[in-house]
């Protein structure tokens, strides 16, 4: 029998096929998903993985014979599912796993209108069904089954995301961009199409064995062939996306990153200027530039914890326009509060192209300080260690001291957030600074405490 308690994680379901589930399990998923959400009519939508196409055929058909309509919008990445959850105003779900290697497979699952389900809005529930089927046979069957039926989304979703980035004045560009043989390999050629950009490939053909390197822009070794081809061609910018290219990272024309934390600031204030005084969320290990940027352009900013359960519950509560975390998922209130990197990615293509600058220029009043990048430390009593962290920096008068998500410790010129993995033994360390040299003393520092 499957062990649920590793399939099924906080925000998705995920594992390795066939050893941890299969299509016999997809199917109870897709009950179970029709009984908690209670649906009449549901949209589900795959990646390029091998596993995808059988795996989502039978979520769909577990769906149908618990009596939903199923509208299945076959290959697409994981926002242009949320597309059609939005826009069809359905309950929905993806099957991809992302950015992990080629025998994994999950299901990301929402409701109507995009809103996540997570552990606490209805995940915890489909896996107890799911539990009990398995132990006790099928679910009963419905009195009059559901339909399955295709619809084609890619221009739609391509429509909408234009409709919302003034692209009218933009000059023309060279973009290199990095699809990793994942989804962007299906999107980008419809939503770029007929712009001033002209785009060289790389690894668009859609492959879930990844036969080219990880689709996990977040590792800097999966840059390095993004950033030889930017340098190579002489591009304006370079873009890569995740597997289900929901995220994207962006590096300049010297082939350079750019921080995350640089990117959600310059959306912020473009957001800002088309929502005056808007509220933007973002994480609270992203830079402190992105608040200090959404202050000036009239907005309020709202700090967070990290995960886009808790992003999308912010944006939801507070109405917020947009949102940002340093592993470049960014949310907006146009798109159902939920994550689009192709969206971020049309907004940095309009800043860029509307001006005469090179994109170093550009981002420089985005990226103010030095960061150190996440350094886990692998330690066996995580809260003993950030106790130690803690203890040593509370009584000082210079900081400040909060556990909003771990723990963070800010003085006047720099900061540093402490958090343990939920997954594994892990202690993460951000830092940031006015200057490189800070940055190193107070990583030093900490690290010498976490790792004694």
């Amino acid at each position: 029998m499957a062990d649920l308690s590793q399939l099924v994680k906080a925000y998705d379901v995920r594992g390795v096929v066939p050893d941890q589930w299969d299509e016999k399990l997809a199917q109870l998923f897709g009950a179970a998903f029709v009984e908690v959400t209670g649906a009449a009519a549901i949209v589900v939508g795959h990646d390029m993985r091998p596993s995808s196409p059988g795996l989502s055929r039978a979520f769909a058909q577990g769906a149908a014979a618990r009596g939903a309509d199923v509208t299945e919008i076959g290959l697409c990445s994981t926002d242009q599912l949320y597309f059609a959850s939005g826009h069809l105003d359905l309950p929905g779900a993806m099957f991809t796993a992302s950015h992990n290697p080629a025998q994994y497979n999950g299901i990301k699952m929402c409701r109507a209108g995009a809103a996540p389900v997570g552990q606490d809005t209805g995940l915890f529930e489909i896996r107890a069904l799911v539990e009990g089927w398995t132990e006790s046979g099928a679910p009963e069957a419905a009195a009059r089954p559901g339909t399955v039926t295709q619809r084609e989304t890619l221009a739609d979703y391509a429509a909408h995301l234009r409709s919302l980035v003034d692209l009218s004045g933009v000059r023309r560009l060279k973009a290199v961009v990095d699809a990793g043989n994942g989804m962007g390999g299906h999107t980008v050629p419809t939503v770029l199409q007929g712009l001033p950009i002209d785009v060289v490939a790389l690894y668009f053909e859609l492959d879930g064995t990844f036969p080219n390197h990880e689709a996990n822009p977040l590792d800097p070794k999966n840059l390095v062939d993004l950033q030889a081809k930017v340098r190579e061609t002489g591009a304006d910018i370079g873009l890569a996306f995740d597997g289900d290219a929901d995220r994207c990272f962006v590096v300049d024309e010297r082939g350079e990153p750019v921080s995350p934390s640089a990117i959600t600031a310059l959306v912020a204030a473009r957001e800002l200027a088309k929502h005056p005084g808007g509220i933007v969320i973002h994480n609270l290990i992203t830079s402190h530039s992105v608040p200090e940027v959404v202050r000036e352009h009239g907005g309020e900013p709202v700090r967070t914890r990290v995960g886009h359960s808790f992003i999308k519950q912010e944006m939801a509560r507070t109405g917020a326009i947009f949102g940002g975390e340093h592993s470049a998922h960014y949310y907006f209130r146009d798109f159902w509060n939920a994550d689009t990197g192709m969206l971020a990615a049309l907004h940095v293509l309009a800043a860029l192209g509307e001006q005469d600058g090179p994109l170093s220029e550009l981002v420089r009043a985005y990226d103010r300080y030095a960061a150190s990048g996440e350094i886990n430390s692998t330690v066996a009593d995580q809260p003993g260690r950030a106790a130690a962290v803690k203890a040593a920096y509370a009584g000082r008068e210079d900081v400040t001291v909060d556990e909003l998500d771990g723990l963070t410790v800010t003085a006047p010129d720099w900061w540093f957030n402490l958090r343990a993995s939920n997954t594994e033994p892990l202690l993460r360390l951000n830092v940031e600074a006015r200057d490189a040299e800070t940055v190193a003393r107070v990583r030093d520092e900490v690290l010498a405490i976490v790792r004694a």
